[in-house]
């Protein structure tokens, strides 16, 4: 058993809790719950619980993670588990550093604000004032929609992968991300009009510090929030080939043991943090009280973003706003290469969870959830979850089932029936009425364009976008003629790459350099998927294709020109 601990409790002195009861007030405007003695006896049970979810990483042959839980600022549990390298025997401690890779967006949202109290920088910044590279799209691009991803940049990364040298085949660099973004010829979208994860905002949120600030970005955060802080421990992976005491080495699960998989990429603000569970927990102590820069701060920080029809988004600066079980809650979750990590506060339990592992195949948000749970205990709401089939029985849901597609990605969702229940993929719905459905139980809603047993689509409700509206579409079978009169080159100046498509046994490929074959089969008429992309084709007046479009995930509608009639 490898498990490295200290397990801690205590309770916080009348000055303490009372400083933190105004500090967490600016913030969240909710009445602080006092730690009892029956919260600290319960503290030992919880540490038993938290064995119980690493144990399956608690070995010398594995990987692991460390833990840390602080209660009303006081560290009441600390613990490792598992390997911090393999190779050489040495295992996790609670002083392992770790990477922790979105979870860096915070504090890249944190040296933005530090400029806009100095006054150099303000939120309403156009992005161009600061990157004149980026093109201009006719539309207001600022620095508060690269904090909240709603920007509708295309995430670079993804751009990357479609080119044929991803995050993991090419050690980029930022002046790569600027390349990147400056040859995209659209956006996903108008800015605001939907959240949209893109890690380009946060590299280019990088790029404007150290521009503004005159000095390198680690510089900067090392001068204004790590050495303020004491965060003697934690630095940006600037420089992936640096040496760095204590740092642990990630790995990949694959079939009979484990592979390392650490980052070989020199771009940072997006992730890149190398921490301690012991750091991040001073972090979240001055996300909480204000220490590093005050009440102004806070607030900037946790101002969620909003979409063009006045509607709050749940992100703010590198924060997400949500709740466990009704209990409020600021979080975030990373995960780059084999690093995985979990970043979490409970304002009105006056709880903070971090979570660091070296081992890809640790849930991020399931496992911190259930860290959290462990220590939340009776401050849980728990309801049972609805039954789907006895709600669904009133209700005909044959006319809903059927394939859809959204207009801008052409993501292609199945609803079908399933032992009397309507399911979006794989997703229950739940009836509200003939016409609105609960996803899940995410509050998320379907409404659906339904007259008498005709439905011809429907749009979603959801905190991500102002709108996004799916049609009804037919499946397709094509004929090996059809499939043939497809083939050819399509060249790509934004991804600076040529799909070659190939017609074969019923699907098509899409070739690049130097030997990448995608396969893709039919959906509906000119489209296809395969290997998580969607790729559909444009005709001119005569019917002839003459562009491909292609989405991945960040990326939305990207076109291709077609160069020759055949390959």
């Amino acid at each position: 058993m490898r498990r490295m601990d200290r397990s801690l409790g205590g309770r916080p002195s009348s000055v303490t809790a009372g400083a933190l009861f105004w500090a967490m007030l600016v913030v969240f405007p909710a009445r602080v719950v006092a730690q009892t003695d029956a919260v600290v006896e319960n503290d030992h049970a919880a540490a038993e619980r938290i064995d119980e979810i690493f144990a399956a990483w608690d070995d010398d042959a594995s990987p692991g993670c460390a833990v840390g839980v602080d209660r009303f600022g006081e560290r009441v549990l600390e613990r490792a588990y598992g390997m911090a390298d393999l190779e050489h025997g040495i295992a996790n401690t609670p002083a392992t550093i770790f990477e922790g890779g979105s979870v860096s967006k915070q504090f890249t949202a944190a040296a933005v604000v530090l400029l806009v109290l100095d006054g150099v920088l303000s939120l309403d910044d156009d992005v161009r004032l600061w990157v004149p590279e980026l093109p201009d799209y006719g539309r207001t691009i600022t620095l508060h929609h690269l904090m909240t991803h709603t920007s509708g940049l295309r995430d670079w990364g993804s751009v990357a992968s479609i080119s044929g040298w991803g995050r993991e085949e090419r050690s980029h660099r930022h002046d790569d991300v600027l390349d990147v973004l400056s040859r995209q010829s659209a956006l996903n979208f108008e800015p605001g009009h939907e959240y949209s994860y893109s890690n380009s905002g946060y590299n280019l949120l990088a790029v404007v510090v150290s521009r503004a600030s005159g000095m390198p970005f680690a510089t900067f955060s090392k001068e204004r929030i790590f050495e303020p802080l004491g965060m003697k421990d934690t630095q940006w992976r600037d420089d992936y080939r640096r040496i760095v005491p204590g740092r642990s080495t990630a790995y990949e699960r694959i079939a009979g043991g484990w592979e390392i998989n650490r980052p070989i990429e020199y771009v940072h603000g997006n992730g890149g943090i190398l921490t301690t569970v012991r750091d991040l927990g001073v972090w979240n102590a001055a996300l909480t009280d204000g220490r590093l820069a005050g009440e102004r701060f806070l607030e900037l920080m946790h101002r969620r973003g909003a979409l063009n029809d006045g509607s709050e988004i749940v992100y703010a600066g590198g924060l997400r706003h949500g709740e466990l079980g009704g209990v409020r809650s600021v979080t975030h979750t990373g995960s780059t290469a084999g690093y995985r990590a979990f970043l979490g506060r409970y304002p009105e339990q006056g709880l903070s969870v971090a979570m660091l592992c070296n081992a890809s195949n640790v849930p991020t948000g399931g496992t911190g959830n259930r860290i959290a749970a462990a220590y939340l205990g009776s401050a849980l709401r728990r309801a049972d979850p609805p039954s789907f089939a006895a709600l669904s029985e009133s209700y005909d849901l044959t006319p809903y089932a059927g394939l859809y597609r959204e207009s801008v990605t052409g993501e292609p969702p199945r609803l079908a029936l399933r032992e009397g229940v309507l399911l979006a993929d794989d997703t229950p719905l739940l009836p509200l009425s003939e016409t609105e459905f609960e996803v899940g139980t995410s509050g998320e809603r379907y409404l659906f364009d339904r007259v008498g047993d005709s439905v011809a689509g429907f749009r979603v409700e959801r905190w991500q976008s102002t709108e996004l509206r799916y049609e009804r579409v037919e499946s397709w079978s094509p004929s090996a003629e059809a499939l043939a009169a497809l083939e050819g080159k399509y060249h790509s100046d934004d991804a600076e790459t040529t799909f070659v498509v190939r017609a074969r046994d019923g699907a098509l490929e899409l070739w690049q350099r130097p030997d990448d074959t995608r396969v893709v089969e039919p959906v509906y008429p000119d489209a296809f998927e395969g290997r998580g992309i969607i790729v559909r084709f444009r005709r001119d007046g005569t019917g002839r294709a003459t562009e491909l479009s292609l989405s991945l995930g960040r990326v939305y509608d990207m076109r291709f020109t077609r160069v020759a009639s055949s390959p």
